[in-house]
């Protein structure tokens, strides 16, 4: 009886770790999916998030503004025209509560967005420490750039039991990118390389020695004539500045699964 026990028990554990595992491996996915620019769609079994979803005007964004028909959090990391995009109208659509720094917020309020939608009851967030939403983190981190309200910023998005993901949003390249990377290891990083407006090719592969992610997608490149029109410079400076890092190039409507790596550190 006492074998019979054992045994059971041990069937028990093993069932148990095999759907502890399971589990775990189907919460490690977070599907991201690219806009255009530096617009993203960000999906976990818990969680849709949009970043600067500049849907309306966008000449290669895939979808409709009318396709979006769910959404829980939309993170803003300025307020241009092309990364503020349609953050109010998604969010009174789907009720996704708005991230933004204080000013813009006050901005988006002023333009009828209910209070109830902007996170911190309609005061947002600054540049700080991490803040807890329903077991995502979100660090807002500096970024360098211009912004009418407030100032601009980046955002690292780290899920539970799931990947680090870094958005830059539009900035130059800056040493306390090296800090970030320190603290949040970085699973995967959203870089703009179209030039002009943010990094370079050439700034964006070198700030790749900085942040040390494990993968880096490159955005804000190809939309309008300023811009790069492609990655493929960056894509050859980032082979030879940071080798050990992947890089995923997606076009628009395209996705890309992220989950927990060994970063390089």
């Amino acid at each position: 009886m006492k074998r019979i026990m054992s045994r059971f028990g041990m069937i028990v554990a093993l069932v148990l770790f095999v759907s502890t595992a399971a589990y775990a491996g189907q919460e490690n996915n977070v599907t991201v999916t690219f806009l255009g620019q530096s617009a993203f769609k960000l999906t976990s079994d818990t969680k849709t998030i949009y970043i600067d979803p500049w849907i309306t005007g966008n000449p290669v964004c895939p979808i409709r503004l009318e396709d979006i028909d769910e959404a829980d959090l939309i993170l803003v990391t300025h307020d241009h025209f092309d990364h503020l995009g349609d953050t109010i109208a998604i969010s009174q659509a789907t009720g996704a509560t708005v991230v933004a720094v204080y000013e813009t917020a006050a901005k988006l309020l002023a333009n009828n967005l209910p209070a109830d939608h902007v996170l911190n009851f309609g005061f947002g967030r600054d540049i700080g420490g991490p803040i807890d939403i329903d077991g995502l983190t979100l660090i807002m981190t500096p970024a360098v750039h211009s912004s009418e309200s407030g100032v601009p910023v980046g955002y690292i998005v780290k899920f539970a039991n799931g990947p680090t993901i870094y958005h830059a949003g539009d900035t130059a390249i800056f040493s306390d990118m090296q800090l970030w990377g320190r603290l949040y290891p970085i699973d995967l990083a959203l870089l703009p390389i179209g030039g002009g407006f943010t990094m370079d090719a050439r700034q964006a592969a070198q700030s790749l020695n900085l942040l040390r992610p494990a993968t880096v997608i490159p955005m804000h490149y190809g939309t309008f004539p300023m811009l790069a029109p492609n990655a493929d410079e960056f894509v050859a400076l980032a082979a030879k500045k940071a080798p050990d890092v992947s890089v995923r190039v997606l076009m628009p409507g395209e996705s890309y699964v992220a989950q927990q790596s060994d970063c390089v550190q």
